[in-house]
């Protein structure tokens, strides 16, 4: 997968599967988002939108499932403490 620093006030980074259709998120508040069933078209429009933010709500936001991950992998959600490492 690879990454793109955007300009962006609400995004840091844009990464995108295509074989997957696996869309990743930095946000600017360093939470890292994995979106499912992306299509191809959804990420290129992305990467040339004038605002990133506002594409974002519009196209991707509630559209498509899924994950919020941490800095070393997918949080588990019955995890009591989601998993640290020294990243």
């Amino acid at each position: 997968m690879n990454v793109i620093a955007v300009e962006s006030t609400t995004l840091a980074t844009v990464a995108y599967d295509e074989a997957r259709e696996l869309l990743r998120l930095e946000f600017r508040s360093q939470a890292i988002y994995q979106y499912l069933g992306v299509p191809a078209r959804v990420h290129q429009t992305l990467l040339s939108a004038p605002s990133k933010g506002s594409y974002f709500n519009q196209a991707i936001r509630g559209r498509f499932p899924y994950q919020r991950v941490s800095d070393c992998g997918v949080e588990k959600p019955d995890a009591a403490v989601p998993a640290r490492c020294g990243c």
